[in-house]
């Protein structure tokens, strides 16, 4: 019972977490930004979410058997291969640089203040799940 009040916030706290360390990324990317030869980094934040909720392709998983889509799900000895930590992708440069370095500051400033708003977001997500509960907890 406790389960199904706290699966929201779960999923919105795993969000938190993947929207925090994407913040990190993006504010390295802008840190370097003049350092000759840094590549930008980033992840796909959808793909690292489904990873870190454990959803899995319609179909993978057949007569109660989980199947592992990805190297972060445990293996049949219970061990995991980097818990917590998105993949780290390459940023696709669209104009190079003198220095190789491939930060495009306009395009790192508008993924950093996307981000923080949806990190903003998701706390009012997080928020309004927590005062509902309240609410429901001391009837009124």
């Amino acid at each position: 019972m406790f389960d199904r009040l706290t699966q929201g916030l779960d999923y919105h706290a795993t969000a938190l977490t993947l929207r925090s360390q994407r913040q990190q990324v993006i504010a390295s990317n802008i840190a370097n930004a003049d350092t000759p030869g840094f590549k930008a980094r980033d992840f796909r934040f959808t793909e690292a979410m489904r990873a870190a909720v454990g959803a899995q392709p319609a179909g993978s998983a057949a007569g109660g058997q989980v199947l592992a889509t990805n190297a972060r799900h445990m293996n049949a000895q219970g061990q995991t291969g980097a818990p917590g930590s998105p993949q780290l992708l390459y940023r696709t440069v669209e104009q190079p640089s003198a220095d190789n370095n491939s930060v495009d500051m306009n395009r790192e400033r508008a993924n950093f203040m996307d981000n923080a708003m949806r990190y903003e977001a998701t706390l009012r997500f997080i928020n309004g799940n927590v005062r509902t509960m309240n609410l429901a907890i001391q009837g009124q």
